[in-house]
């Protein structure tokens, strides 16, 4: 069996957590505490609600009890751009941050990650950095077998994770992409910026034409988290029948509204684990320097969401 037991926590356990509003879906903890036991760190990994007008306060207290790093979800994302004291080059690139890592200066002078210290001297920096973007590219790979080079892409949602979708699949040369947001000047603004950084792309605001046909869906809105969600998109605008593959970034319910209606429409599905995974990977491996343990990871996700090794 992969997974293994964590250790008990003790008076120098490395705390990392996931700030979000709201929170007690995440399947984060479950998924990273695993891979800590199976490291053999002493380490945890807890998930915190902060409300958005919370967040400066609740990095600033994660950096000064000592926390390796954090994550962050929604609604978090775009708001910690400011926040951060420093931004790797894929924050910078996708314009979000879900990955924080607390940074202190080594006996050299040089900036690296508190959790590969063995103390902390002086300042500790907050460092953002975009798991994300990368996650969703083989997340479609390999749960849908899609390649986003040259398809056509209708996405949902201009927060933070559809930003860094929508930029991301634009750099890897997604041919048409259609944003849809609430609000529609975010789509609007978003358009236009991909339209400016990646010229080849054909890039608008709203619904695909009557009748035109589309590789991926991706919904990166949180509509389908909560009992009662209506659907991320309207059907009458956009009917799913047009659609060869359909990705939900939620992932609690493993089947949302979307999903379902998806496959009865007769599109290949699926949800966000895949993403979950991979972005989650990443930011473990950013705080502690070891290569992540993807297989222990995946069978805790399979665990915490199905109830079942899969």
């Amino acid at each position: 069996m992969l997974f293994e037991p964590a250790k008990p926590l003790s008076a120098a356990t490395r705390l990392c957590a996931v700030f979000g509003a709201p929170i007690r879906h995440s399947a984060s903890p479950a998924m990273h505490n695993a891979a800590m036991a199976h490291l053999g760190l002493d380490w945890c990994y807890v998930g915190c609600e902060v409300a958005p007008e919370r967040l400066r306060e609740a990095i600033e207290g994660a950096r000064h009890m000592g926390f390796a790093g954090l994550n962050l979800t929604v609604p978090h994302k775009l708001l910690a751009v400011p926040l951060m004291d420093a931004l790797d080059a894929s924050a910078i690139a996708w314009g979000a941050v879900n990955t924080v890592v607390f940074e202190a200066e080594d006996a050299d002078g040089l900036w690296q990650p508190v959790g590969r210290l063995r103390e902390i001297r002086g300042a500790v920096r907050a460092k953002g950095h975009n798991t994300d973007a990368d996650a969703i590219i083989r997340a479609l790979n390999e749960d849908l077998a899609i390649q986003p080079r040259s398809a056509r892409v209708l996405l949902l949602g201009a927060g933070g994770a559809g930003r860094a979708a929508a930029l991301r699949l634009a750099d890897e040369g997604a041919s048409e992409l259609w944003l849809v947001n609430r609000t529609e000047s975010k789509a609007e603004e978003l358009a236009a910026e991909i339209g400016e950084r990646f010229p080849a792309v054909d890039v608008r605001a709203g619904y695909p034409p009557e009748g035109t046909d589309i590789e991926i869906v991706l919904n990166a809105t949180s509509l389908g988290l909560k009992p009662g969600d209506v659907l991320p998109l309207d059907l009458s605008r956009f009917p799913l029948t047009r659609a060869d593959g359909v990705y939900d970034m939620v992932y609690r319910p493993a089947e949302t509204p979307l999903l379902r209606t998806a496959k009865a429409a007769g599109c290949r599905t699926a949800n966000g684990l895949g993403m979950l995974l991979y972005q989650g990977a990443a930011a473990l491996e950013l705080w502690t320097g070891l290569p992540a343990p993807i297989e222990v990871m995946r069978e805790a996700l399979g665990r915490e969401i199905y109830g079942e090794r899969r």
